[in-house]
């Protein structure tokens, strides 16, 4: 199934994100047996965006997560498209994911960064360099400021996007931006 029929059975929430999403994995180019980890499961979307270019995915978010992102009918919403059979969850917390070094070659993780607490940020993005393989991908989606003003008119208290220079500066990463109507997309790469 196409980005486009997904777009329409899935509805606004996943349409939000999706062509930003999109764009960055066909431009990412990664070959199709890639072991790829989502962190922050939520509705879905990225997962989902992932298995529609036909890359099984391992997604994942905190048992105990209550926010009110966490949770949300991931796995219906993979079904209603029929890529259900390529994502696998787990429950983990970013902090410690429990998976050996270099046991990934890709991790993204789409809008869920600036949710973390300042203090953690560095402890999550190392968790990302540990199991991700030497040349893999990390690749973070944050909200845009467009994306944001509008996120707060039904969140008010919703934070602000992270800024994620501030933390791979003392990191020996490769990292480039690609601009998104909603989410830009930050790709970092050991080196």
């Amino acid at each position: 199934m196409d980005i486009t029929k997904a777009k329409k059975i899935l509805g606004e929430k996943y349409s939000f994100s999706a062509v930003d999403t999109n764009k960055v994995i066909q431009e990412l180019n990664m070959p199709k047996s890639a072991k790829i980890l989502d962190v922050g499961t939520g509705m879905g979307s990225l997962a989902i965006t992932l298995a529609l270019n036909e890359y099984k995915v391992l997604t994942g978010e905190p048992k105990d997560d209550q926010s009110i992102y966490a949770k949300q009918s991931w796995h219906e919403n993979a079904k209603k498209v029929n890529v259900d059979h390529l994502i696998e969850f787990k429950a983990f917390n970013a902090e410690d994911i429990p998976y050996d070094d270099g046991s990934f070659d890709a991790i993204f993780s789409l809008g869920t960064f600036h949710h973390v607490e300042d203090a953690k940020r560095k402890k999550v993005l190392q968790e990302f360099i540990r199991t991700t393989q030497f040349d893999g991908i990390i690749c973070f989606f944050e909200p845009n400021q467009k994306a944001i003003k509008m996120i707060r008119q039904t969140d008010a208290s919703h934070p602000d996007a992270a800024e994620l220079n501030k933390y791979i500066q003392s990191l020996n990463l490769i990292s480039r931006k690609i601009e998104g109507s909603h989410f830009d997309a930050f790709v970092l790469q050991k080196q």
